[in-house]
């Protein structure tokens, strides 16, 4: 199963790294490269451990997730419950841990693994989604550390932590 991961310092502290990841909207798009559009879905209003999100990426390729461990400020994990024809199976987690030697900083690590169909295309298909999905996440995570830097979604990120 290939696997990608892309890390990067932020000049947060973990708990306000982790509120900026989980933004929603307008507030998430500021920062995310990623998402043509992204909502909660089944009535939910917050983010948590079994909460559907439906993500729409910015070339059309559509995704349902599920939640699969939610605990701030630390980490979460997903997977991909509906989605495109070619991944069989996705998910992914994002972790936030202080950054050792840094003070007020932390390191963040996203890391994704995912199969492709069908079985006679995967291996060149998981070759070619490696390129792709590296190159994607290492752009998202750029965006994510320009978010901790951003005053409007730092702003909505401590509103949330006070909610």
């Amino acid at each position: 199963m290939p696997v990608v991961e892309s890390r990067c310092i932020v000049p947060v502290e973990p708990q306000v790294a982790f509120a900026v990841s989980q933004t929603q909207g307008a507030i998430r798009k500021r920062w995310d490269p990623f998402i043509r559009r992204q909502h909660l879905v089944g009535g939910a209003t917050v983010p948590g451990k079994g909460v559907r999100t439906y993500t729409v990426q910015r070339f059309g390729f559509a995704m349902e997730s599920e939640y699969v461990s939610y605990h701030p400020p630390s980490n979460v994990g997903m997977k991909m419950t509906k989605g495109s024809w070619f991944f069989e199976r996705m998910g992914g987690g994002w972790r936030f841990t202080a950054a050792e030697g840094q003070p007020g900083h932390t390191l963040a690590v996203w890391r994704y693994n995912f199969t492709c169909r069908p079985k006679w295309l995967a291996p060149l298909a998981e070759r070619i989604g490696v390129l792709v999905l590296q190159r994607d996440i290492d752009r998202r995570i750029r965006g994510f550390a320009r978010g901790c830097e951003d005053p409007v979604v730092l702003a909505h990120g401590a509103a949330q932590r006070t909610a």
